[in-house]
């Protein structure tokens, strides 16, 4: 027992260290490993199967509304980035640039990829020249760098991993609709299979994406109080097609420019998930992103171990016809309580355990993760018991999560009642704001937290600025972030 309690006392308590306790859990979770390239990790198996699972899913629902993926090149001509001004202005403290390639000087700087507007605004003014080739509905999985100077593992690494849809429209309203539509796909997605509440709403001018008329996005609270920023979604309008010349005949054979749209999601999914529903025993995982939903553990000595693991071998397979992940650790070098702080700590949802009385009596014990709970059920209701089990965990890491999010989600009336709040506790803060990137300002200044969002549906609605006391044109989401 002295061993188990030291495995779970190499992980730092949330409250004494929350930056450390995440680093220790990505690492005793066998998550990722450092790269000999600053600010880059890799990806081991765990790691880069919640990728997968979190690609599978959403890759289904683009596809599901009529998107189709392609690739384009990782290499992006310096004079592309020429064309959108407030788009390279936007990415260029963030750009690695190649300025030599075989042995020669380059005539023109290649950046690598931080975004693909700029290559993609040029393959689409090749590709559509008629009002019949809109909508235009491309997405591409890929790897991006950005210079970071600060880098955490996930949340902020200088390459990552992710997606980025690309749209192409006949006008402003259809364009729109598009934006608005994959957006609310990443609400659905936070929310049913990630079991991450999150608010959704515009950000502000001084926070939307470089060249974007709109963007919106999807905030998520950690349990340190701070913002993820879970995925966003940009209404472009004719900005890059004006710059890249995507134009098109129109029904009434008139030239128009098109108007054009682009929304993304990454692996800092994979982080959010992390400080979202992890505790101090370790990872917790939502039953649909979890690489392993179910482990199953035979108990016993050793004159009954081969009739126990027969019986779980059937159980198992029972299970996995049904498309449960399930594995079954009947290891004899570790005793079943090593195993037991094994598995919660890679966050499994479920531990199965089976010993010589369940045996006798046709049972088996289901063990949550999410509430430690041991619930005994009949080897006869065993996969439907699991399936159930599995469906309940979700519910209530959502449950849960939101119910951090909203004891950590106040209105107030003035910066020095948030300044008091982030001194005294955590979260996020809604508050008015009268429009002035001065007030934005001094709020970044004085507290260290940016606007967040605007959100759809405020809690209530604030009537004057939280700076100058001015009336609020909006009302808005404050709050510290990755």
């Amino acid at each position: 027992m002295s061993n188990d309690k030291q495995f779970v006392k190499e992980i730092t308590p949330q409250g004494e260290d929350f930056s450390r306790w995440y680093i220790d859990v990505i690492k005793k979770a066998d998550l990722m490993s450092y790269s000999p390239v600053r600010g880059c990790i890799v990806f081991k198996p765990d790691g880069y199967e919640i990728w997968e699972n979190i690609q599978r899913e959403l890759d289904s629902k683009f596809k599901e509304t009529g998107h189709r993926n392609a690739y384009f090149p990782l290499f992006i001509p310096e004079s592309f980035f020429q064309k959108e001004k407030e788009h390279v202005e936007g990415f260029n403290p963030e750009l690695p640039w190649v300025t030599e390639a075989g042995g020669e000087k380059l005539e023109e700087r290649l950046a690598i990829r931080p975004t693909s507007e700029t290559m993609i605004g040029h393959m689409y003014s090749e590709w559509i020249n008629s009002y019949r080739d809109l909508p235009l509905l491309i997405n591409q999985w890929a790897n991006v760098v950005r210079w970071e100077k600060r880098t955490l593992p996930f949340l902020r690494t200088t390459e990552f991993l992710w997606q980025e849809g690309h749209t192409a429209h006949e006008d402003e309203q259809d364009a729109r609709r598009e934006t608005m539509q994959m957006l609310d796909v990443y609400r659905q997605f936070a929310e049913d299979f990630l079991a991450i509440p999150v608010i959704v709403g515009q950000k502000t001018p001084s926070e939307k994406f470089a060249g974007a008329i709109d963007t919106f996005s999807i905030e998520a609270m950690m349990k340190d109080g701070k913002a993820v920023q879970a995925g966003t979604s940009h209404y472009l309008g004719t900005n890059f097609a004006v710059a890249f010349d995507i134009k098109f005949l129109d029904r009434e054979n008139q030239h128009q420019f098109a108007h054009t749209t682009s929304w993304g999601v990454s692996t800092r999914l994979i982080g959010a998930l992390i400080m979202v529903h992890g505790d101090d025993r370790g990872l917790v995982l939502p039953p649909k992103v979890a690489p392993t939903q179910v482990i199953m553990i035979p108990i016993g000595p050793p004159k009954t171990r081969d009739q126990v693991i027969a019986r779980v071998d059937e159980l198992y397979a029972d299970l996995k016809k049904t498309g449960v992940r399930v594995k079954v650790d009947d290891r004899a070098d570790q005793s079943p309580g090593w195993k037991f702080n094994e598995y919660e700590m890679r966050g499994v949802p479920i531990r199965v355990e089976l010993g010589p009385r369940d045996m006798e009596n046709g049972q088996v014990v289901l063990v949550s993760r999410v509430s430690g709970e041991k619930k005994t059920v009949q080897q006869a209701n065993f996969v439907e018991e699991v399936q159930n089990l599995l469906a309940e965990i979700h519910q209530q890491m959502y449950d849960k999560a939101k119910q951090f999010r909203d004891e950590h989600y106040i209105a107030v009336d003035s910066i020095d009642e948030f300044k008091t709040f982030l001194e005294t506790k955590r979260g996020f803060a809604l508050a008015g704001w009268c429009g002035s990137n001065a007030c934005e300002e001094q709020v970044k200044q004085e507290t260290g937290a940016t606007s967040r969002n605007i959100p759809f549906t405020p809690t209530e609605t604030k009537s004057t600025c939280l700076v100058c006391g001015d009336a609020a044109k909006h009302t808005v989401v404050f709050g510290r972030s990755y």
